[in-house]
């Protein structure tokens, strides 16, 4: 566990003890200020990601190779899926209290939505794949 992560469980703990103190009619505010320091820490790893992928597509460039290949590895991608079951949870647990169940669908059509465009975009043609034949050759063409 780095410093980052236990900064953030700090912050949990801190608002989750706000919480105890404060009562119910705070959860909101207490909730929504929590996850915006989530929110924020996602920003800067996803701005830290893209200038690292920037300064290795500028070195190919500089060296006059080809495009990088695609570097998502099945360490990344089993990341990313457990990172997404575990937001679920209070994303659900939010959707579901402040929406009930409209609330909890919307959290969840976001979830299946950000894991879809993941699962696309490391793997292009999934959703679309279906071949189609060409009419000169009779070949079939992805």
């Amino acid at each position: 566990m780095d410093a980052r992560d236990t900064e953030l469980k700090k912050e949990l703990n801190v608002t989750l003890q706000a919480r105890r103190e404060l009562g119910e009619e705070y959860e909101s505010a207490l909730v929504d200020s929590f996850l915006e320091k989530v929110d924020q820490r996602i920003d800067g790893a996803v701005e830290r990601r893209l200038r690292r992928q920037f300064a290795e597509r500028q070195m190919v460039v500089a060296r006059g190779s080809r495009s990088p290949k695609a570097t998502d590895s099945w360490g990344e991608r089993f990341g990313f899926g457990i990172v997404s079951l575990v937001l679920a949870i209070p994303l659900s647990a939010i959707g579901g209290a402040l929406g009930h169940l409209p609330g909890l669908f919307a959290a969840w059509a976001g979830i299946v939505g950000v894991n879809a465009f993941q699962a696309v975009r490391t793997n292009p043609g999934l959703f679309g794949g279906l071949r189609r034949r060409s009419a000169e050759d009779g070949d079939w063409k992805d």
